[in-house]
């Protein structure tokens, strides 16, 4: 009976009433206390209304079985592939829908689909290394600003290969529990960008861009290991040195920085020794043994001072290198090292040459960040909030010290400048005549 009167309706209701007509009868369908036959009719008029030709009451049914974990399946498949219109409510929520299903329509969506698909709360990494290989740039986009999509170092990777985008990889670089070799490859990414729009721009030659890119991924890279665990580290590190990254220039960089683990760490991969072993061979840098660790794990001996210095340095400096941008070549530690090493005689050439760089580059950054706090004081005085807010201050600050004056038996000091005493005389004559 449901079935007959409502198909005989819609013949001749218009399409906004149909659409209202649809979407009560799903509601009903879900929530009501339906006999069992009532839930099959409704079943029936729901699956037939499918062919409507109006997508508006195609898509109240979308939106009516969106969330609902008991709607009908062959209805939420056969919705979920219509038009973007009608599908993005059930591609975005339904529970129904297998990660098989999810591939499939995200393969024959179009960018809307695929957006809606990558929307989903919880999204598993099978559907999202999906969408990683085959979907276009806002999807993907969509994707990786979905904290609750499983994401694979593999797949954020595969996107990285798709699009050389800034947006996407400041998305994948905010997403949480990023590894840190997925941090530096995105690090990585940002560097051969920003050296490709210079190098087309004609600001730099060749060498001394290939220079300033590597100096770049180094400098990422110790801000990326700062702060990760051992076994995250070690990770970071065999990343490194899969990808040839890891040498003396960078370690040297971390010390100077106040990144110690790093160097510990990559000792530790370098040398096949024990964690414990590397430590205390790095607590006593002056020592033959840590000559030994260091040409076991294959670094060049003309730098062998420059790191005893620096290990030192760190010893009398431990704070340094820690800044509100994270860690960054410390002026103090490398202005140590130059200076044991330069008294010592023992600056080769390049080593000297590499210094110097540390120490342009150190100075560098202590200008900025002197700099930034000039400017921030120069806003932090100029606020007008910051005047108010001392104005309140003082006005509560004075009626304390005329009470502490009375309880003494005193009166508070006033100084009067030669304004407030012509101040005075003016203001006196009027107020007699007011009396």
């Amino acid at each position: 009976m449901i079935v007959r009167k409502f198909l005989s309706w819609a013949q001749t209701a218009a399409a906004g009433d149909r659409a209202e007509g649809v979407s009560a009868l799903a509601r009903a369908y879900l929530y009501a206390d339906l006999s069992e036959q009532d839930a099959e009719d409704a079943e029936v008029a729901l699956t037939a209304m499918l062919d409507d030709a109006s997508p508006i009451v195609r898509r109240a049914i979308a939106e009516a079985f969106a969330s609902a974990a008991d709607a009908p399946h062959h209805i939420v498949a056969t919705l979920a592939g219509d038009q973007s219109d009608v599908s993005t409510p059930i591609l975005a929520r339904s529970p129904l829908l297998t990660d098989a299903e999810l591939v499939d329509l995200a393969a024959i969506g179009d960018v809307f689909a695929q957006s809606a698909v990558a929307l989903r709360p919880a999204l598993s990494a099978g559907v999202s290394a999906a969408l990683a290989e085959i979907g276009c740039r806002d999807a993907v986009l969509v994707l990786a600003e979905n904290s609750g999509a499983d994401l694979t170092d593999m797949s954020a990777r595969r996107i990285l290969q798709r699009f050389d985008d800034g947006e996407i990889r400041e998305s994948l670089l905010a997403r949480p529990q990023v590894s840190a070799a997925l941090r530096y490859d995105l690090a990585q990414a940002t560097s051969r960008s920003l050296a490709d729009f210079v190098g087309k721009c004609g600001w730099l030659g060749g060498a001394r861009l290939e220079r300033l890119e590597r100096e770049m991924r180094e400098a990422a890279a110790i801000q990326v290991s700062d702060g990760q665990d051992s076994e995250r580290l070690a990770g970071f590190v065999r990343h490194m040195c899969d990808l040839g990254a890891l040498n003396p220039a960078l370690l040297l960089r971390g010390l100077l920085s106040g990144n110690r683990e790093l160097m510990l760490t990559a000792f530790v991969e370098l040398s096949d020794m024990p964690r414990a072993r590397v430590a205390g061979l790095m607590r006593d840098a002056l020592g033959s043994g840590f000559a030994a660790l260091y040409a076991k794990a294959g670094m060049p001996i003309a730098m062998l001072p420059a790191f005893r210095a620096a290990l030192g340095a760190l010893r009398l400096f431990p704070a340094e290198g820690q800044s509100t941008q994270g860690r960054q070549l410390s002026r103090v530690l490398v202005a140590h090292v130059l200076s044991r090493c330069g008294a010592a005689g023992e600056l080769g050439p390049q080593l000297l040459a590499l210094l110097r760089r540390f120490e342009a580059e150190a100075a560098r950054i202590a200008a900025r960040q002197i700099a930034q706090d000039i400017i921030d004081e120069d806003k932090t005085l100029n606020n007008p909030q910051f005047f108010a807010l001392a104005a309140v201050a003082a006005a509560l600050e004075a009626p304390l010290e005329l009470q502490e004056s009375a309880d003494r038996g005193t009166a508070p000091p006033v100084e009067l400048d030669e304004a407030d005493l012509e101040m005075t005389e003016i203001e006196t004559p009027q107020l007699a005549e007011a009396a």
